[in-house]
Formats: structure tokens, C-alpha cells, sequence
């Protein structure tokens, strides 16, 4: 009896080893690559898609060997629940465990998308649509979501100047809601370095973020942006009109690039700031950490007028005189011909 005992227990240890050898060698042979193309092809998990359904559509892709062996690669890994959906960059060249280590880890394609200085939020949501990144229609409603943006924390009724800017890599299929977030969380690391001056001058989140945008829109001009930003600050002091054009045209529906005096002229448009006095009723567009900067640390100057020279520059003066004199000399060289 013992000897029958010690006979089974062998036989079931060398059926054990068979197995082992055997399974090893279907690991070996799953893992080795296909003989295809070493370029990468993007690759879709679906949401919902069971781990047989995606194995199949990889060996149809050419991809993977054999569709059953990486479902039995996934089931000995213990990660044959954990598919995660999104777009992958996946290479016949590779073996079949790197195939499932992407597919599993999440570690999905992104796309880069920069967003500069000075953007307003239809323009942002241009950029977005054009890379694939979301629907326009579902990233405007995101955008003009009064109580999404309370709850956020911000200021105002959308999301018009908060869209930071910064160069983005993003995956496809993110809701238009995470996309916003993100920019939004990004706006929120360079409000955080102004809030305390804010906060001191008793400035509000939208009223910094209003002025930053405009003085964003006014120039490019790095070392400009204090002095633009006191001239805006100082014509507030004295309760003189903004007269900026960037705000003006903000309000124009369909603007074609022609700014006209019966713009000018129209107090109906709430961002003609040269018809109504204050600040506009929000953003203009996205602006950067130096803008916003140079509005709770402007320049210590008593300008308050400036036209452009015509190069990206701007000429300042003090008195509405001197200003006059430097439109009648920069804009008439602009009209020479």
C-alpha cells in the first residue's frame, strides 16, 4: 500500500512537471514576437470588451500569435479582469506579454496639444477637436456651465479664462469634462503663486483673471505686460474707461477682422469698454502666469495711454496730449504706403 502511495505521489509530481514544462513552453512560444512590421499601429480596447473579445481582434490585427494563448497568458498573470479602455500604440515586433502589459497598466497613447497665451475658449476647443481629443459640442457645454464652474471653485459664469495654457499630452476618450478639469487644475497651480497679492489688494479671483486676459491680448511682448497692466490699473483708479480693443471685439458676433467706429459706438455689446466703464463682465481669453502676475505686480509708472508702433511694441504717455502726438506718428507711418 505504501509503495502504490509512493508510486502515485511520483506519478502526479512528474504529471505536475510535464504540465510546468508544458506551460512554459506556450509562455515561450506566446511570448515570442511576430514576424510583422516592428512599426507601431494604434489599437483600440473598447469599454466593455471582454478579455476573448480583444485577444481575438489583436490575433486578426496581427498583433499577438494565437488569441487562446494570451488569454491563458492573462489568466496565469492573474490580470485577465483588468483591461483598461483607450487607445494603444502596440507593435507586432513585441512579444505578446509586453502587448498585454500595455493593455492591462493602461498605459495608453496621448496626443500633444499646445495651447498658447491669449487663446479664447472657442479657439481652445478648435485645437482640442482638431487633435481628436473631444467633441466640440460637449467640451462648449463644459465650458458655459455656470454651476459645474462654481463648483469647481472659480469665478464667473464659464470657464472663459481658465483654460490655461500650456502644451497638453492627453489620451483620446477622456469625457469633455476631465479635459477641462485638467487645464483647469493647471490654472489653478498660477493662480495659487498670485492669490496672497490678490487677496491683499482685495482683488478677486475674476477681476485678476478678467485684466490678465486683456492685457494678455494687448501685447506679446514679455517685459510690456507691467506696464500695460498699470495703465489698465491706473485708468481704474481715475474712473476713465479701459478703451481696449481686444475686449471690443470679444463682444462682436462673427467678427470678420475689421474693427469699425460703429463698434465703438455700440453700448448693446457688454465688452465695449469704450461705452462702458469698469472691467468687462469676464475673461477675453486664457491668459498666462506673467499676465496674470503683472496684474497684482504692475509697473510703478503714471502712463496712461499707449498705442503700438507698429512692430509688436507699444509707445506710452502720460497725458492725453503726449498720446496724441504718438498716434499722429505711429499710425501715419502705418499708412504710408
Amino acid at each position: 500500500m505504501k509503495r502504490a502511495l509512493t508510486l502515485a505521489a511520483v506519478g502526479a509530481l512528474s504529471l505536475l512537471v510535464l504540465a510546468g514544462a508544458a506551460a512554459l513552453q506556450w509562455q515561450r512560444a506566446l511570448a515570442a514576437p511576430t514576424p510583422e512590421s516592428p512599426e507601431t499601429v494604434d489599437f483600440v480596447v473598447t469599454p466593455g470588451a471582454s478579455l476573448g473579445r480583444v485577444a481575438r481582434e489583436l490575433e486578426s490585427a496581427g498583433l499577438v500569435r494565437r488569441a487562446w494563448a494570451l488569454e491563458w497568458l492573462a489568466r496565469l498573470r492573474g490580470v485577465a479582469g483588468r483591461l483598461q479602455t483607450g487607445e494603444y500604440e502596440l507593435s507586432a515586433a513585441w512579444p505578446a506579454d509586453e502587448v498585454l502589459e500595455r493593455i492591462t497598466s493602461g498605459r495608453v497613447k496621448s496626443y500633444e496639444v499646445v495651447i498658447p497665451e491669449g487663446l479664447r475658449a472657442s479657439e481652445i476647443t478648435a485645437r482640442l477637436v482638431e487633435v481628436g481629443l473631444v467633441d466640440g459640442a460637449a467640451f462648449e457645454r463644459a465650458v458655459n456651465d455656470a454651476d459645474w464652474v462654481a463648483q469647481l471653485g472659480l469665478e464667473g459664469s464659464s470657464l472663459e479664462g481658465y483654460l490655461y495654457p500650456e502644451t497638453y499630452r492627453l489620451p483620446r476618450g477622456l469625457s469633455a469634462q476631465a479635459v477641462a478639469e485638467t487645464m483647469v487644475d493647471e490654472f489653478r497651480g498660477a493662480w495659487a503663486e498670485v492669490a496672497p497679492l490678490a487677496r491683499e489688494q482685495g482683488r478677486t479671483m475674476l477681476e485678476v483673471v478678467t485684466l490678465a486676459s486683456i492685457v494678455e491680448k494687448e501685447t506679446g511682448v514679455p517685459e510690456e505686460r507691467p506696464l500695460i497692466a498699470a495703465v489698465f490699473l491706473n485708468r481704474l483708479r481715475r474712473g476713465m474707461r479701459l478703451e481696449t480693443d481686444p475686449s471690443v471685439i470679444y463682444g462682436i458676433a462673427n467678427f470678420d477682422g475689421n474693427l469699425k467706429k460703429k463698434h465703438l459706438r455700440d453700448s448693446s455689446n457688454p465688452y465695449n469698454t469704450y461705452r462702458h466703464g469698469g472691467l468687462p463682465p469676464g475673461p477675453i481669453a486664457s491668459p498666462g502666469r506673467d499676465a496674470l502676475r503683472a496684474v497684482v505686480e504692475p509697473a510703478k509708472t503714471d502712463y496712461l495711454y499707449f498705442v503700438s508702433r507698429g512692430d509688436g511694441t507699444h509707445k506710452f504717455s502720460k497725458t492725453y496730449r503726449e498720446h496724441v502726438n504718438a498716434v499722429n506718428r505711429y499710425q501715419k507711418r502705418r499708412r504710408r504706403p
